[in-house]
């Protein structure tokens, strides 16, 4: 008894030595710091715009709307909310590929939903974007849509018509930006050439356009392959004018399973606050999944020779406190 006695005794002395010891570390609970959880930018077909200082990521990923999400540098982002909510626009599922444009004062979100294409209008680029005329842009399914302005002023809308596939167009739009010229209508990309076919089940599929102009050169970049392709990749044509014709780049793809990522592709270019240029796009999860599909930024250059390049170290955005959904 004695000898039970003495090691309880020598136990419950050793407990209040360590928690003396845990007392004088943390004498409250404010002194105990809690480590952020961070999580990658599950974004598909991303886009990012900069605006006095911070940018801004949208993309494909919510059910009910669009996400956006900020950050000061890149590398850590924070999920802000719903962009756009599926209560304030046409349609009420699958709202893909938003991107948004400042004009005059003005935001413009051009998304699709329920396979049309829609503008929404905010006066911030956190939204709330909405339609105060709920209908789409034109009554033929379309996706993927992309806005240029030229240095003349005049407004064009590329996106993707289901014509023999996944075809680019372009079309002039009308001066309040909501409504295309139907008469200018134009193709302008269609796949086959044999890294644009080199997916394991058929599909003609050109989709996600961008255009970037320099030096009285447009260019139009774009991806090829069905999206769940470990070959979905990146290309671009060039054309002396916004309505082409376009001539596809002899090097292509300029992105395709970079950094050991697959199905790298349907990102957009943007200008950083140093002026250099990036590109954000999305890959699959992982060799061997594709959902959910996560956002990655590599640099992106033309040169003087007028080649673009998809280059540099890969940047792998991540979310502080998480995104609003996860895998």
């Amino acid at each position: 008894m004695k000898k039970n006695f003495i090691c309880m005794y020598l136990f419950l002395s050793a407990m209040l030595t360590s928690c003396q010891s845990c007392s004088s570390d943390y004498k409250n609970v404010d002194d105990i710091v809690v480590e952020e959880v961070a999580t990658p930018l599950l974004l598909a077909d991303p886009f990012i715009m900069l605006h006095e200082g911070t940018y801004y990521a949208y993309g494909t990923h919510a059910d009910d709307g669009i996400e956006v999400y900020t950050s000061d540098d890149l590398q850590t982002w924070k999920y802000k909310g719903m962009a756009l909510q599926k209560k304030d626009v046409w349609a009420d599922r699958w709202f893909w590929a938003p991107e948004v444009y400042e004009v005059n004062g003005k935001f413009y979100m051009y998304y699709s939903a329920d396979e049309h294409i829609c503008v929404a209008t905010a006066d911030s680029p956190a939204g709330p974007f909405r339609q105060e005329v709920k209908q789409p842009i034109w009554d033929e399914k379309s996706i993927d849509t992309s806005l240029f302005i030229d240095d003349d002023g005049t407004p064009y809308l590329y996106f993707v018509r289901f014509t023999d596939g996944n075809v680019i167009w372009v079309a002039e739009m009308n001066d309040d930006l909501t409504g295309i010229k139907q008469e200018t209508l134009k193709e302008c990309i269609r796949v086959g050439e044999p890294w644009e076919l080199s997916q394991d089940k058929p599909a003609k599929v050109a989709e996600g356009p961008s255009i970037l102009k320099k030096e009285g050169v447009y260019y139009l970049l774009y991806s090829a392959n069905h999206f769940e392709s470990k070959n979905y990749g990146v290309g671009y044509a060039t054309s002396d004018s916004p309505m082409g014709p376009w001539r596809k780049y002899e090097g292509n793809p300029i992105l395709q399973r970079a950094d050991g990522l697959t199905g790298t592709g349907h990102g957009a270019p943007f200008c950083c606050k140093d002026g250099s240029w990036k590109y954000i796009f999305h890959a699959h999860w992982d060799s061997a999944e594709v959902q959910p599909r996560v956002s990655y930024i590599k640099d992106l250059a033309i040169s003087d020779q007028g080649v673009v390049s998809i280059s540099g170290s890969l940047i792998r955005p991540q979310v502080l406190g998480g995104s609003s959904s996860e895998k």
